[in-house]
């Protein structure tokens, strides 16, 4: 059976999985923010932007603490450690300032209102998952 090239590197179901999840937090954040079509229309190309930034930065975490790991693991020294901590709080760091960097650009096209409740709802709705998670 041939498989799309496409479906390479990631099983379907996960795929599928993160689509799913993915147009449910977009549907969800929509209607929490009480978006207009014109408003959607300007904040979601924007929004996804960030996502990406964001989705980068926390592969940047992970590879930084995969580093440090193995370099405690291989018995560097202080010198390589300090170094690889120093990446690892760098790159924690990055993650924490796309919100921030983002916000001004929201504001440009909601009212001050929306985004805030973008944040309450990113979070609202990242506690939703974690306890449907938890029942399973």
């Amino acid at each position: 059976m041939l498989l799309p090239l496409f479906s390479f590197g990631q099983p379907q179901g996960k795929k599928d999985h993160k689509e799913h999840w993915r147009a449910q937090k977009i549907a969800y954040l929509t209607e929490v923010m009480d978006l207009t079509a014109e408003e959607a229309q300007v904040f979601w190309p924007i929004y996804n932007k960030a996502e990406k930034e964001k989705r980068e930065a926390y592969k940047a975490v992970k590879q930084a603490y995969a580093n440090l790991d193995k370099g405690i693991q291989e018995g560097k020294g202080k010198k390589e450690i300090k170094d690889l901590i120093r990446q690892y709080t760098e790159a924690l760091e990055a993650t924490q300032s796309i919100d921030s960097k983002y916000v001004t650009q929201y504001e440009r096209v909601l009212p001050v209102e929306k985004v805030a409740k973008l944040f309450i709802g990113e979070e609202t709705f990242r506690r939703q998952q974690i306890q449907r998670l938890d029942k399973r």
